[in-house]
């Protein structure tokens, strides 16, 4: 080290050393600083402003124009982990390029999402790649490592995991409770996790809103027993937007947000994401957690090092070294193919049949053949859609794009099969989209904002008026009675802060949508009303608004809204039938925007598709029995009749701005889809459980445990060859399981098929799943081609969580390994015997029971023993008496008493077996407050082994019950 050269700057020394140096040289004051999201630079140190927080899900977002790669949930469906590494690493160097020359991009990257998608109604499920934890954490993984590079110090960006922990409801997120028992939160919840963190390719977590078994996740006991636990590496964990203060606020955790503030910090929070780039809120809540003494220096210090081993990792302090200091890829024609490949591996193709003509030979619809009359119709056949964490677009391909650069202009027709109307006012007037001289506006976003949330509707172009013609209006029903109408210039009917109407958005986004609207029966006649503010459209002499009326105290605007007429000129299903006729295949395009039914803060209620595409499909068939139909969307759709009426089916989500040549060369057969379906089709929202049950064992979800029949299963996809699975085999080798089979493309067109491997336990101890994905590989094979493939899988993969024993185990006994094309189209079944020695009576004597480890139990939920750790159980309804189960309880020569601790009040009943004779009932008297528990014990006298029930009543949460005598 040099006079001129503090410890801190040294690169020879481990970073560790060097972060503890300028950790000392921090005054207290600047050490507090740098827990809010925006930190302040050091000028004395030569410390810059840094920010934790950038958005790159599918691409860099909110920053202005950067590749958008397919969404999440699109890389999921490719199966490909080599190719999302790719994309990450592209990702990466974009948001290198662009911080270079927007100081504002941040390179501690929020990304990816690894919440499973457990539910297909979650409103975020683009977010996500998979149900499967195995495949969402090779997926995550794969992301992750392109994100951070390859460098043995330095990284390229630095990911953040979202959201820990079992994170699946938007309805009421930051205040309900998902109940997780703990086998869910380690055979499901956690995997997805674990994989990326061991990899060594993640700089930290960030916490979900809501709270788990009644804790918030921002105070999750988690976030140190679990995830650091998992590595040396020190882990950087950033809260969610607003979210310390809902500790205090909504959730009422805590009755100050000193409290609140103090107890994040000491369970694993590091950096503060609150009140914007006012970091001021904030400190000053922490500055009075360490005048209340409710925390200490080193729980500061503690949350600094860790941001600060973030950014020496990212080679801020030597920037002569920093090997990506000097990264400028960006819109490269390598990230351009990269965005058309990914979209591509994406599609799936879910049904494609012949139609029985004689004419075709037997040949099914696609591809379509060269010199086809085709017509694109449907909703998004001309629509490129983003989401929420979308970059801008630099190029943009559509459906009926990209149809018509690979077949030419005249032969690809279109209709989008918009609802074409105008709205005539209660005097007879209509409304009116005034021309205007106001040039378009850019695509929203494009400026580059930190907050999208911010960006305002346009005020300089003229408001709605009416006059005796009016305007002719595309109506689109996505759903709900959700609506969206746009102008004949395109620009959708939007509502500014001013509260006027106008033609304003080139599409729908926000994160409050300004450009919904809703029709409510009035009358002879309908009100509009807009959804982004709840108020009713009116029609004044200065233009048309939403009226609320607040000041006066009337609701919404309601007394002095329009009562409209929906005057219909064309309904999009004359449209689309007319195109259909006239061509050789329809395709039809449907699906969702984005930005509408279903989104972060919005679930979805139903799997049906919206009653106006359903029309539309059904028309086009009519019209033309050659229609194959074209989901793009961000979730699964129940289409059980499309299923089993139209020959071809296919499913993409939004794949970016490739999107539409991508599809393109799949329907043309350039390319064999072979993407494959990271969730389960169901056929029902019947075959759903309620968005709050996160017992994927008890509830029988996902594939794992479903036990009905599915539209389409997890893992399914076809493509246009065929292959031939042979000699699986499989051998216990020590601690691990080693596979292989042989795979040939038995067909006549080359191209990829993804090989699946599940495992399944022949003879369970307990519950276990009809099958689990083990191991899985994307592979290329020409016409006739073979090719040998090898898994290694650890034997440790086969077990489950022992909540007798509090520990992973793996059941000695035969296992079956299952090779093939889905979880439901297997191939290929080799048994293996595993050995070892099995688990064991529950030894209740040493450690009784805690409430928490049931086998099984009925009407309970599980809430926090202490506001810092400890589970209890309660039942879901006071009213309601709760069950639990415990199997196999070991007595030994007998007890003579039991120990309840529990608080709240109420009465347990216990019994052993399946009788009815109670061996104990205990009355809990008043306790003072939910964590304030107490001890009652009572005789019972039980031996031996056997299955030990308890029932619960009342606002009582057990916590634990001992065994003596």
């Amino acid at each position: 080290m040099t006079a001129h050269r503090p410890p801190f700057r040294d690169p020879a020394l481990p970073v560790a050393r060097r972060v503890d140096d300028l950790l000392e040289r921090l005054t207290a004051d600047e050490r507090l600083a740098l827990l809010h999201q925006f930190t302040p630079g050091v000028e004395r140190l030569g410390l810059a402003a840094f920010r934790t927080g950038q958005e790159a899900l599918h691409g860099v977002a909110w920053m202005g124009p950067a590749t958008v790669f397919p969404q999440a949930v699109g890389l999921g469906a490719s199966w490909h982990p080599e190719l999302v590494r790719r994309v990450g690493e592209a990702v990466s160097r974009e948001a290198r390029a662009m911080r270079a020359k927007d100081g504002r991009v941040g390179l501690n990257v929020w990304a990816p999402t690894v919440n499973l998608l457990r539910n297909p109604l979650w409103g975020r499920g683009e977010e996500g790649y998979a149900e499967d934890p195995a495949l969402t954490s090779a997926i995550a993984t794969a992301f992750t490592r392109g994100l951070r590079g390859d460098h043995p110090v330095y990284w390229r960006t630095a990911p953040v995991l979202k959201h820990w922990l079992a994170h699946n409801n938007e309805a009421a997120r930051d205040t309900s409770s998902a109940s997780v028992r703990p086998r869910v939160l380690h055979e499901y919840d956690l995997r997805a996790f674990r994989g990326a963190v061991e990899a060594g390719a993640v700089a930290g977590v960030m916490p979900a809103y809501n709270l788990v078994n009644g804790r918030p996740n921002h105070l999750s006991p988690y976030l140190e027993e679990e995830l650091r636990s998992w590595t040396e590496q020190e882990l950087l964990v950033c809260s969610d937007a607003g979210a310390p203060s809902n500790l205090a606020d909504s959730q009422g955790y805590f009755a100050t947000h000193e409290e609140a503030v103090a107890a994040a910090l000491r369970a694993g929070v590091d950096s503060f994401t609150d009140h914007g780039t006012d970091a001021s809120v904030i400190l000053g809540r922490l500055r009075g957690a360490l005048e209340r003494g409710l925390l200490d220096r080193a729980d500061v210090d503690r949350a600094v090092r860790r941001q600060l081993t973030v950014r020496f990792l990212l080679g801020e302090f030597d920037p002569d070294l920093d090997p990506y200091g000097d990264e400028s890829r960006f819109d490269t024609p390598e990230h351009r193919e990269l965005a058309r490949e990914a979209a591509e591996a994406a599609v799936v193709l879910l049904r494609n049949e012949p139609l029985g003509e004689e004419s075709d030979a037997g040949r099914p619809l696609l591809p379509i053949a060269e010199g086809a009359r085709i017509a694109v119709v449907g909703l998004l056949a001309d629509a490129c859609k983003l989401d929420w964490y979308s970059g801008s677009l630099l190029h943009r391909s559509t459906p009926l794009a990209g149809l018509r650069e690979r077949f030419g202009p005249e032969r690809v027709s279109f209709a989008e099969g918009v609802d074409r109307i105008r709205l005539r006012t209660a005097s007879g007037t209509r409304l009116r989209v005034p021309k205007s001289e106001a040039t378009a506006d850019a695509v929203r976003g494009t400026e580059g904002a930190l907050d999208p949330a911010l960006l305002a509707g346009r005020t300089d172009l003229p408001p709605l008026t009416a006059d005796a013609e009016g305007s002719e209006l595309a109506l689109i029903d996505w759903g709900d009675g959700v609506l969206t109408l746009r102008a004949p210039d395109g620009r959708y009917l939007s509502v500014a802060e001013d509260g006027f109407v106008r033609a304003s958005a080139d599409e729908p986004g926000g994160w409050v949508v300004q450009e919904t609207f809703r029709l409510e029966a009035h009358g002879n006649g309908h009100l509009l009303v807009h959804l982004g503010t709840g108020g009713y459209v009116s029609v004044a002499a200065d233009g048309v608004k939403v009226a609320t009326d607040r000041e006066s105290g009337r609701e919404s605007g309601r007394e002095s809204a329009e009562v409209f007429a929906v005057e219909t000129v064309e309904r999009g299903e004359e449209a689309v039938a007319r195109a259909a006729a006239d061509a050789d295949v329809v395709i039809v395009v449907a699906g969702n925007d984005p930005h509408i039914n279903g989104r972060e803060t919005e679930d979805r209620t139903t799997l049906a598709l919206p009653a106006h595409q359903d029309r539309l499909w059904r028309a086009a068939h009519t019209a033309n029995p050659r229609t194959a139909l074209v989901l793009v969307s961000s979730y699964p759709y129940a289409v059980p009749e499309a299923a089993g009426t139209l020959p071809a089916l296919l499913w993409t989500a939004h794949g970016g701005q490739a999107a539409g040549t991508a599809l393109a060369r799949i329907l043309a057969g350039d390319v064999s889809p072979a993407g494959r379906l990271p969730q389960t089709w169901y056929a029902a929202d019947t075959d759903l459980p309620g968005m709050l049950d996160y017992d994927v064992i008890g509830g029988r979800q996902t594939y794992l445990y479903f036990d009905g029949t599915p539209l389409y299963p997890f893992g399914h996809g076809l493509s246009y060859t065929t292959f031939g699975y042979e000699e699986l085999t499989a051998a216990v080798d020590g601690e691990e399981v080693r596979i292989s089979c042989t795979v040939t493309n038995t067909g006549a067109v080359a191209s990829d098929e993804v090989v699946q491997v599940y495992a399944r336990a022949v003879t369970p101890s307990v519950p276990r799943p009809h099958r689990a994905l083990v191991a899985h590989e994307r592979i290329h094979l020409t016409p006739g081609a073979s090719t040998a493939l090898s898994f290694t899988v650890p034997v440790a993969a086969l077990g489950f969580w022992d909540v007798a024993h509090g520990r992973w185990a793996v059941d000695p006994g035969p296992y079956e390994f299952l090779a093939g094309a889905s979880s439901a189209d297997v191939r290929r079944t080799v048994r293996v015997y595993v050995p070892g020695t099995a688990p064991g009576p529950r030894p209740v004597l040493d450690a009784g029971l805690a409430a928490v480890d049931y086998d099984e139990q009925t009407a309970t939920v599980i809430v926090d023993r202490s506001r810092v750790s400890g589970d209890a159980v309660t039942p879901a309804d006071p009213n309601v008496p709760g069950t639990l189960l415990y199997r196999a309880c070991d007595f030994g020569d007998g007890v003579t008493e039991l120990a309840v601790t529990a608080a709240g009040a109420g009465e347990l009943t216990f019994l052993a077996g399946t009788g009815t004779a109670e061996l104990a009932r205990v009355t809990v008297e008043p306790t003072d407050g939910p964590y304030d528990h107490t001890t009652v014990r009572a005789p019972c006298h039980v031996r031996d082994v056997t299955d030990f029930r308890v029932e619960v009543r009342g606002p009582l949460r057990l916590a634990h019950v001992t065994f003596s005598g």
